[in-house]
């Protein structure tokens, strides 16, 4: 019996062996070039923030002929040498050479900075700190050098992220640079998984096969949103190696934790397979507990307030200066919305509706309005309705690419379905986060109806003020279903920071720019 299922395992997970990767050699010949950009870099961003400051030559001509260091240059020479290692060691460092798996531009940023920064400061401690076992012990280096020496590497570094990022997604979008992974269930969170790693080939993973979390048997169907199911659990060192998967995704929390175990021994270390778990938010305690202790016995409090009284300020004070500059750089855009607006038809500039704030607080909340002045709104609150019950028919999309949101909505204006697709008609609620009402970054207010509906896990969504932009809006949008929706919400308020808000607006940008999902 066991020959037969391995028989079985063999014919079906060769079906979906990984083929047409890049070739072997492909991923070290572009981090060597990478390693070989960032050197050329380092030395161009040096010797060019010299010749700014300085404006003396680097290269004189030598008695003997050729060509030797200018009389100017040379002390900086000596530290020449030293640039250039430490600025790609602080590179490979701050992992700027991974091109495997998912990236994010704005992470790749931050570790530009932070890579940039640390060399800049250890190159300093090189030229002032032992320029006494050099030949230019009294020569005085030139700060300012150093100081234009950073802001070149910074910007040099981060357009040669940018371009390598660029082009790897490119390539991924072809099919190129894809790990293939298995997705260990069947799950609601399997189903996330697989759906958008289908939909966003650019985060580099491509999903070969499923693996059911136990035998499989006539229940179990042949396929999982559109890929093929594999093997069961028990198997999944033998699939490993037949399908040449390269990451394995554990979505189903029930898988033993034993076996899981086993198999990272056996093939985890010689195979170089990833194993990673993508577990539901409500499986785990939050991020934000405490302890206590009453008596003797030390206690996990679960459940406190989202954010400190610390935390509150600083929020209010980042959505304050953000939102005011924001308002007044975009003025004229607002001026050009209204006449747009005016012209495509009749009614006021602004739609203004009362939404749910934090702690159930109503608020009058404001649009552009992109729909006729004289429109019914019985479709949405049904459609609503049926969203957050969960009701199958609301995947107005199919299973490779569901939408859950009404498309050729019949009561949307034309200005409006491109101030929608953009984004635009959110931007007077820049004056709802001066009120105080609203936040840059958080969930997105509902409807007083839409909260009527609610079960009661859902209303913790509400514990903090709704966002203009949120994690919802950069995760995948209208292709989440309202309780995906609801545990990105509940995660970034467990897990909420400046930092974190920094990132979703810079994410939020060029999904704008990109009209992601906006029907």
């Amino acid at each position: 019996m066991r020959v037969e299922q391995l028989d079985k395992l063999h014919v079906k997970a060769g079906a979906v062996r990984a083929e047409g990767r890049a070739p072997a050699w492909a991923l070290p010949a572009a981090r060597a070039a990478l390693v070989a950009g960032d050197a050329l870099v380092a030395t161009a961003c040096f010797v060019g923030a010299f010749v700014m400051r300085e404006g003396a030559r680097v290269l004189a001509a030598h008695a003997g002929g050729g060509w030797t260091w200018s009389a100017r240059f040379a002390p900086y020479a000596a530290v020449l040498a030293f640039v250039v290692p430490v600025r790609v060691l602080a590179n490979a460092y701050y992992d700027l050479y991974r091109l495997r798996g998912e990236f994010s531009y704005v992470d790749d940023a931050a570790r530009v900075f932070k890579a940039t920064a640390v060399a800049s400061l250890l190159i300093v401690a090189v030229a002032f700190m032992f320029r006494g076992v050099t030949t230019f012990r009294s020569f005085s280096y030139s700060r300012a050098v150093f100081l234009l020496d950073f802001l070149f590497a910074l910007a040099s570094y981060g357009l040669l992220r940018l371009a390598a990022r660029a082009a790897q997604s490119a390539f991924r979008r072809k099919g190129i640079n894809l790990i293939p992974t298995l997705v260990v269930g069947r799950g609601a969170e399997a189903s996330l998984c697989v759906r958008e790693m289908r939909a966003r080939p650019e985060l580099g993973y491509r999903v070969i096969g499923v693996v059911e979390n136990g035998r499989l048997g006539a229940g179990v169907p042949e396929e999982f949103e559109g890929v093929p199911v594999v093997a069961g659990v028990e198997q999944l060192a033998e699939t490993i190696r037949e399908t040449r998967a390269n990451e394995v995704i554990i979505t189903d929390p029930k898988v033993a934790g034993d076996l899981l175990f086993e198999v990272m021994m056996r093939v985890g270390r010689n195979r170089g397979v990833e194993f990673r778990i993508a577990p539901s938010l409500f499986n785990f305690l939050p991020r934000k507990t405490e302890i206590d202790q009453i008596g003797a016995l030390p206690m996990i409090r679960l459940f406190r307030e989202p954010l400190s009284g610390a935390a509150r300020v600083a929020k209010r004070g980042f959505d304050m200066l953000i939102s005011s500059a924001a308002l007044v750089l975009l003025a004229p855009l607002w001026l050009v919305i209204a006449l747009l607006i005016k012209l495509d038809s009749r009614g006021s500039v602004f739609y203004r509706q009362e939404r749910v704030g934090m702690d159930g607080r109503v608020f009058l909340f404001l649009k552009f309005r992109t729909m006729r002045a004289d429109a019914d709104d019985a479709a949405h609150r049904e459609y609503q309705r049926k969203l957050i019950a969960g009701q199958p028919d609301v995947n107005l999309g199919d299973a490779r690419r569901p939408v859950y949101k009404l498309r050729d909505d019949p009561r949307v204006t034309r200005v409006g379905r491109a101030l929608r697709r953009l984004s635009l008609d959110e931007l007077p609620q820049l004056i709802n986060v001066l009120r105080g009402d609203m936040s840059l970054v958080g969930p997105r207010p509902p409807i007083p109806y839409e909260v009527e509906a609610y079960e009661l896990w859902h209303r913790k969504r509400l514990d903090m003020k709704p966002g203009l932009t949120g994690l919802w809006q950069v995760s995948g949008r209208n292709r989440l279903s309202f309780d995906e929706m609801v545990r990105l919400d509940l995660f970034y308020i467990e897990n909420w920071s400046l930092l974190l808000d920094l990132k979703i607006i810079l994410r939020t940008l060029p999904v704008m720019l990109r009209g992601d999902d906006a029907y």
